[in-house]
């Protein structure tokens, strides 16, 4: 089997050896006489599985004691209602950061639960830039500061973080876990669908301390409580098994080869291979994102013309470069350089990029 080089945004490319064992252990989970999808969720089997995985999470991020991490289902979609249905204070409000089309999600329910005041919005440079986090106007007296880390569509990463002693800082992280070390004990939760860079989709990380658990209303329906799943160990419906499982494999790998800090030296590599691609391509290639805020995770380009764009997008796919159109809503070309895309694929595609532009002048 040929396999492509997938950039694709999410559901994204997985490391091959974990593909591997998945295959190797589908049909028989070790020696169980059967799949680990048919076992009971509270089987001994699975019970490892599910425990070792929060604690390769907690290993892996050097997560404090006092954060409690969840396994839930939803994606990062459920949390953008179940964070202000758990924290959002009608006569405290929340603060939010507008940084581009997933924060807009996050926003448009939070309004909903409660008052919302925007304290920067990336609307006008089209969601291209972000302010320092010193010159945010953040307020103590709001129930929580929501941000998101990293945006698919736009292409902008944070690498600097407002001061969580503030306030509560809520963050998704769904884009960019497990890419680089984070400060866990500046924020008050963060959360993460698995889809990028932990795993197939249909389970979801959360990680809150463990303050915030007595926030929880006592009236919210019980799975949409976080201090519901804290307290049975996010088991109190059956979890995702497959998606678990597989997330253990994949933070095994990660361990394997490294941990955090080797994961953040290759990504920072890769990216850097594609942005001199970009570069150096006189105006050829163009990333639209302010440099300071450029995303390692999800590079976003265009080309002189939208036709060639086009041309571009055909003759990458045919050449085993997957998953490069940029997102709907704003076309152009974007690659997705999770934590599975090996610099192999990288060099792959700034090698079609210099071809692609000599064989075809603006």
């Amino acid at each position: 089997m040929a396999r492509v080089h997938n950039f694709s945004a999410g559901p994204s490319t997985l490391p091959v050896p974990v593909l591997e064992q998945i295959r190797d252990e589908i049909v028989e989970f070790r020696g169980m006489g059967m799949s680990l999808i048919e076992a009971s969720h509270r089987s001994k089997e699975y019970d490892a599985i599910h425990c070792e995985t929060i604690a390769l999470i907690k290993e892996l991020l050097s997560i404090p004691d006092n954060y409690s991490i969840l396994l839930l289902g939803g994606g990062a979609t459920l949390q953008f209602g179940m964070v202000p249905m758990n924290f959002l204070r009608e006569d405290a409000g929340c603060d939010f950061i507008n940084s581009g089309a997933w924060a807009v999600k996050a926003l448009k329910d939070a309004k909903k639960v409660g008052p919302v005041t925007v304290i920067w919005d990336g609307e006008s440079s089209r969601y291209t830039t972000l302010p320092t986090p010193d010159s945010l106007p953040i307020s103590s007296k709001s129930s929580y500061l929501h941000m998101t880390s990293n945006e698919t569509i736009g292409g902008i990463q944070w690498h600097d973080w407002p001061d969580g002693k503030k306030l509560p800082i809520c963050i998704d992280m769904s884009s960019d876990i497990m890419s680089r070390p984070i400060p866990v004990e500046n924020f008050a939760l963060i959360y993460a669908g698995a889809q990028k860079n932990l795993g197939p989709a249909g389970v979801t990380v959360v990680i809150i301390r463990d303050d915030m658990l007595d926030r929880c209303p006592s009236n919210l329906p019980e799975y949409l409580s976080y201090k519901t799943h804290a307290t049975g160990n996010s088991l109190y419906n059956t979890p995702p098994v497959f998606s678990i499982y597989a997330m253990n494999l994949v933070l095994h790998w990660i361990k394997k080869n490294g941990g955090i800090e080797a994961v953040e030296r290759a990504n920072e590599e890769k990216a850097q291979v594609l942005y001199d691609a970009i570069d150096s391509s006189d105006v050829y290639y163009r990333c639209p994102v302010d440099p300071a805020v450029r995303s390692r995770m999800n590079i976003v380009f265009r080309l002189p013309t939208e036709e060639l764009e086009a041309k571009f997008l055909t003759e990458a796919t045919a050449a085993g470069l997957n998953g490069l159109p940029g997102h709907r809503s704003v076309g152009g070309c974007r690659a997705s350089l999770y934590n599975a895309m090996p610099i192999s694929g990288v060099r792959a595609l700034a090698a079609f990029m210099a071809e692609f532009a000599q064989a075809n002048p603006a």
